[in-house]
């Protein structure tokens, strides 16, 4: 019997997708997290979301807290939460979040005042953030009765003790709850290595940048890259690459769109734990268009 030469070319036809596939390495697709809140001339919290590009946005920053001290937001030119008024981004957060959008409040900052004392002391921050930013109930919310997804530790001052306990009392309200950290890439972090491997962080976007040993520098990729795929060992559950959103965002560790788009994405995309991009920070977005570059190849 002579064989059926059109039977033979359906089936060719079929497995050659299947045999271009597995030549490459799966690729997982991602999505990008910003920082909101530092620059009263970025725009408003809708504003960021209505551009479409962005799937996490941290508020920023709680800077005050701990050791007894009062807590406080800071959202530089935005609002003043001392006169009240910041609760005018309740119905902007819930208009995010009607976008499958999750926002979180950020703990810290670079510029903060924050420490825990002890567990009791974590404990009684918790308390406080579950009560005036999450699911609990408080007279004195300082963004209104919206209810965020959950907290961002970007925790860059202190010691390093006791952020776990903080994470672990987080969890302890929702299990739910999203977690998620900003630790700098080199390991292991001197503020969060601990809280991290609990496990309990859902999202650790690392910040790639103001770190010369482990950020891209002139042209190579080499540094950024191991540094990467040490974090994967790490006990995140997914990993963000956090990167400045413009030269100005950062001292350090610009990526040019087309550098991060051709040649670091497609490596670090291999990863199961890769997530997305993180930006700092949507002002400096707003006036790169950064996010709106790379956002097809996220």
């Amino acid at each position: 019997m002579k064989p059926n030469m059109a039977c033979l070319k359906q089936v060719s036809a079929l497995l050659l997708p299947l045999l271009f596939i597995s030549f490459f390495k799966p690729s997982h697709a991602g999505g990008i997290s910003v920082y909101w809140g530092q620059n009263g001339n970025e725009g408003s919290l809708a504003d960021a979301c209505n551009t479409g590009n962005y799937k996490y946005v941290n508020i920023a920053f709680l800077f005050t807290f701990g050791g007894g001290q009062t807590p406080q937001l800071n959202l530089a030119g935005h609002c003043n939460p001392s006169i009240n008024n910041c609760n005018v981004f309740s119905d902007q957060i819930k208009e995010c979040q009607s976008k499958d959008i999750k926002v979180l409040l950020s703990l810290g900052g670079a510029s903060g005042s924050y420490s825990l004392s002890s567990a009791d002391d974590a404990t009684q921050v918790a308390n406080y953030i579950w009560n005036n930013f999450l699911g609990g109930q408080s007279s004195s919310r300082p963004l209104g009765d919206a209810i965020l997804d959950g907290v961002d530790f970007d925790i860059e001052s202190g010691t390093g003790e006791h952020w776990d306990d903080l994470a672990r009392a987080l969890k302890g309200f929702n299990s739910q709850l999203l977690l998620t950290a900003a630790p700098q890439c080199p390991i292991p972090d001197a503020h969060l290595d601990t809280a991290i491997k609990t496990g309990l962080f859902d999202i650790v976007w690392v910040q790639f940048y103001n770190n010369p040993p482990c950020q891209y520098s002139s042209g190579n990729t080499n540094d950024l890259i191991s540094s990467w795929n040490q974090w994967t060992s790490s006990q995140a559950k997914q990993l963000f690459l956090g990167v400045p959103a413009s030269t100005a965002a950062a001292g350090s560790g610009f990526i040019p769109a087309d550098v991060l788009t051709s040649q670091v994405l497609p490596t670090i995309k291999g990863s199961s734990k890769y997530g997305g991009v993180m930006l700092w920070d949507r002002f400096n977005d707003g006036q790169s268009g950064y996010s709106g570059a790379i956002i097809g190849s996220v």
